[in-house]
């Protein structure tokens, strides 16, 4: 970064988002109660929450792998996007209606309802642990890139993001998020439609290298092969991007508690379809600027020799950028991780006081101690997320690469048994504790043997670790309706009955 007009930019976004997001404290009215600390007391207008479950679902992830796909290999990271208006349809049907009539504002009281407290438990800690793991690994990847462009520490740039996020967080509540959040999207959907126009610019004979992306392969989708498993096919990924995105939209609590704020129903489906809308073609954004990199090399040569797919576009961004354009570009990435992070604070502190503290302490869960319980966790969640980046950087390097291929088998691996077990205790009326319990134990054994015991007892052909998500949700809904039908005849109640 070459321009103190640029660290203008960036140092203005992240005071000012602060400064912001701190205003909602002294509000009247707006930071009082842990009910509206949790959901914003129902008045946030459906457009800001739109945006806030699009900022959500996107982050530094996205921003970074998506255009290091593109530009290494194709399009093939631009297939989870295909079935987000899939797993939208679902949730404004089903999963909206469902979560509105609930009488608490954590996605899991459910399962306890259905099967016993251990239920409940189980759900919200893999949320929890998988929530923290992703937090950490988006503040390392925006460290790394922190580094790669102004020379920060990587340990710098990871307590100065996550305490910022963590102030505003902590002390606006549900709708500083909210509000932070959808002021991060118009910057991250700006700086995107920024750099894909320098690109457009940068790049000569535009027809030209675009047929040669074609040919090269770098369009496709992936390979459609039926019998490859064991790599990164269309396959593979649509399997597994169906049940992460179910499972986003199902029983995440990030994106549930946006349902139970949104004013009504109908408000909350329209704020879920906006997200779609605007994730999916901005994704797809980030992939052309992948695509657009590589003709941009192919046309130029300016790229350096031997430099990594993942260095590409931070290169770019750093050495070809307008002045003012890379200041903006990084702005949006850091707005991308923030406010993915700052919804895991939230989120994951409301279901602390949930499920735990209410559920565990119930008379000491009095209005006050509620709202300081939940500032609490919410420093305690910060704190876990800076640790994990910061011990990421100490263990496992700083390589992106790694970053990212550690995350994308965490993603699954954590999260295994949410979709599953939510499944059946929607839909399998029939089904008791012991028979979910032993079909959860089943779907923890399927990502154990998906992720590590394919080479004690291999198939005949691999199997990709991003299938770990796949087989533990088949696993927990086979087995949970199949046992009901052996060995059960009395069915228990209605299935949408809460607590």
């Amino acid at each position: 970064m070459r321009s103190w007009i640029d660290l203008a930019i960036i140092a203005a976004y992240l005071v000012g988002t602060t400064l912001f997001g701190c205003s909602f404290f002294f509000r009247k009215g707006k930071g009082d109660g842990a009910r509206t600390f949790m959901t914003g007391g129902g008045h946030l207008p459906t457009w800001a929450i739109a945006l806030s479950v699009f900022a959500t679902h996107v982050s530094s992830i996205s921003f970074l792998a998506l255009p290091e796909g593109a530009y290494d290999k194709n399009w093939w990271g631009w297939v989870n996007s295909i079935t987000v208006p899939i797993a939208t349809l679902i949730a404004a049907m089903w999963f909206v209606p469902f979560y509105r009539r609930a009488t608490s504002v954590s996605a899991y009281s459910f399962l306890e309802s259905r099967f016993g407290a251990w239920a409940r438990i189980y759900a919200s800690s893999c949320f929890l642990v998988m929530q923290s793991a992703r937090s950490g690994i988006i503040l390392l990847l925006l460290a790394i890139l922190v580094n790669q462009l102004l020379g920060f520490s990587y340990e710098a740039t990871i307590l100065v993001t996550g305490i910022a996020t963590l102030v505003y967080s902590m002390l606006g509540g549900f709708a500083a998020v909210v509000w932070a959040d959808a002021i991060q999207s118009l910057i991250l959907i700006g700086g995107t439609v920024v750099c894909v126009v320098c690109l457009l610019v940068y790049t000569p004979d535009l027809v030209v290298n675009a047929q040669a992306a074609w040919e090269a392969g770098k369009m496709s989708l992936g390979s459609l092969s039926l019998s490859d498993w064991g790599s990164n096919t269309f396959w593979v990924l649509l399997f597994y991007a169906i049940c992460i995105n179910l499972q986003n939209f199902g029983v995440d609590q990030c994106y549930t508690q946006r349902y139970v704020a949104a004013k009504d129903a109908k408000a909350a489906a329209r704020s879920i379809w906006g997200s779609a809308c605007l994730y999916v073609p901005v994704t797809l954004l980030f992939t052309i600027i992948g695509t657009l990199l590589w003709m941009y090399n192919h046309a130029t040569g300016a790229v350096p020799a031997g430099m990594k797919a993942a260095e590409v576009f931070p290169w770019f961004i750093m050495h070809k950028l307008p002045t003012g354009v890379s200041g903006l570009l990084v702005a949006a990435i850091i707005a991308a991780a923030m406010s993915t992070v700052a919804a895991t604070l939230n989120s994951g502190s409301t279901v602390l006081l949930e499920d735990y503290w209410k559920r565990f302490f119930p008379s000491h869960a009095g209005e006050k101690a509620n709202i300081v319980f939940l500032r609490a966790m919410t420093v305690l969640l910060a704190a876990v997320s800076i640790g994990i980046a910061l011990a990421v950087v100490w263990i496992w390097g700083k390589d992106n690469n790694t970053v990212l291929s550690m995350w994308y088998v965490l993603q699954g691996v954590l999260s295994g048994g949410m979709l599953g077990l939510f499944l059946i205790g929607a839909f399998s009326r029939r089904t008791r504790p012991v028979h979910a319990l032993i079909a959860t134990a089943c779907g923890f054994m399927a990502i154990v043997w998906t992720t590590f015991g394919q080479r004690l007892l291999p198939l005949p052909w691999p199997l990709h670790v991003n299938l770990s998500i796949v087989f533990a949700t088949l696993a927990i809904v086979v087995v949970g309706f199949t046992l009901p039908a052996l060995f059960s005849k009395v069915p228990l109640a209605e299935p949408g009955k809460k607590e």
